[in-house]
């Protein structure tokens, strides 16, 4: 493979468009550098700047009144981005909110979707999870008077492997059935790019009645989900990485429509409650019906209006099949120009699967410091370093092309070489 072979490809990408409506930061020795970190912050929407004016025009205009004037009036601001979001994730408009922030709505989730007992207290998670996640679930263990090292299993791959086989999953659900309250995994690994078979896992699950959720922080806006289709109980995500809504954007979360009258306990707030009385005072919770029932405060419509740029984006592209059919060629070539360069210093730790990846490709970079990350910067290539040894870059397809991905080649080829 060449430049040649790269500029083809371009100019065949039905979706190389959308590259020209996203904001990329400048470089020090190119017009735009190489942006390879959409798997931790996506760049901003052209058109977000026109959305975020649009309410302060309106906050400008109307103070208060903006709630029930304007051009998007804030009281149900967030129902614009319903039927967008359950198109991306697919799910019902019943099953899907933008809402708080990731950790806040797996908190508020696990308040309802782990109820231990005596006997049924456990909570299984992948080995290496992101942080958040560890921490979220062994607070709820903590928090119902149980102790983490009796009550969480942290699933690793076998031996000499950096990935867990689905097979080893379901054989660890199966051994442990009877103990089991909650699987709770990655959509994608933050750390590897392993893409996990959430149908099956969910599938498993629902079958020996154990409850089942999903952090998609590193899937959804990257993966073509179909959490109605799969059923898990629940899902929370974050959108401020392939779904670019901007720095600490809004979060979202899924529950599945079968539980959408269950009565749950559940930490309750007024934007939760029936909407007609909302603003009538009314002391009893009434819960909307559907994941609306765990709003807990009004949302915030700056953030909800960036979101918003961005889904229209995804909308017009035609949602997540086309983009999900150009992550599979454009990851594939860049996992192809890494490998090419049969260098024993460099591991892809990716599944080499494309359906056990998503955009993200993580690489290992044996014997090597953060020095060789501090080069790429240096170079106007943004990617992200993971201690001990491992660069994740991430092409994705609303804005990377096919050249972006030589172009990385060549330069870590000139940095091994040194």
């Amino acid at each position: 493979m060449n430049k040649n072979t790269a500029l083809e490809l371009d100019a065949q990408d039905p979706l190389k468009k959308y590259r020209d409506y996203f904001h990329f930061p400048k470089g020090k020795s190119r017009e735009k550098v190489l942006y390879f970190t959409g798997n931790s912050l996506g760049l901003q929407p052209k058109n977000t700047a026109q959305h975020i004016n649009q309410e302060l025009k309106d906050w400008a205009s109307f103070g208060v009144e903006g709630h029930f004037k304007g051009k998007n009036i804030w009281v149900s601001y967030h129902e614009l981005l319903t039927s967008k979001l359950a198109k991306v994730t697919g799910s019902k408009d019943i099953e899907v909110v933008a809402m708080n922030s990731l950790t806040v709505n797996l908190n508020l989730l696990m308040v309802s979707f782990y109820q231990p007992n005596s006997k049924k207290n456990k909570i299984m998670i992948e080995s290496g999870a992101f942080p958040s996640d560890i921490y979220a679930v062994k607070s709820h263990i903590k928090l119902h008077g149980f102790d983490p090292k009796d009550c969480l299993i942290e699933l690793k791959p076998r031996e000499g492997e950096h990935t867990l086989r689905t097979d080893d999953i379901l054989k660890a659900i199966e051994e442990n059935k009877d103990e089991l309250e909650l699987v709770m995994f990655s959509g994608v690994n933050y750390y590897t790019g392993q893409a996990f078979d959430m149908k099956s896992i969910a599938a498993f699950s629902r079958k020996l009645n154990i409850n089942c959720g999903f952090d998609l922080a590193h899937a959804v806006g990257n993966l073509d989900l179909q959490l109605h289709d799969w059923a898990p109980d629940f899902a929370v995500w974050c959108t401020y990485k392939y779904l670019n809504s901007g720095p600490g954007g809004i979060g979202g979360a899924f529950v599945h429509e079968r539980h959408k009258n269950t009565a749950f306990p559940r930490l309750e707030g007024w934007w939760g409650s029936e909407k007609e009385n909302r603003f009538k005072m009314n002391p009893d919770f009434v819960p909307l019906e559907g994941v609306e029932a765990w709003q807990m405060s009004n949302p915030p419509i700056f953030q909800l209006a960036a979101h918003n740029s961005a889904l229209q984006i995804f909308e017009e592209a035609g949602f997540m099949k086309p983009l999900n059919e150009k992550t599979l060629k454009l990851t594939g070539f860049f996992d192809e120009l890494i490998k090419s360069l049969g260098n024993d210093k460099v591991e892809v730790i990716t599944p080499s699967n494309p359906a056990d990846r998503g955009c993200q490709i993580s690489i290992r970079m044996k014997n090597a410091d953060r020095k060789l990350f501090e080069n790429f910067m240096e170079r106007d290539v943004i990617v992200d370093w993971r201690e001990p040894d491992v660069i994740r870059a991430a092409p994705t397809p609303l804005y990377n092309s096919y050249l972006d991905c030589f172009e990385f080649y060549e330069i870590l080829k000139d940095e091994l070489s040194k």
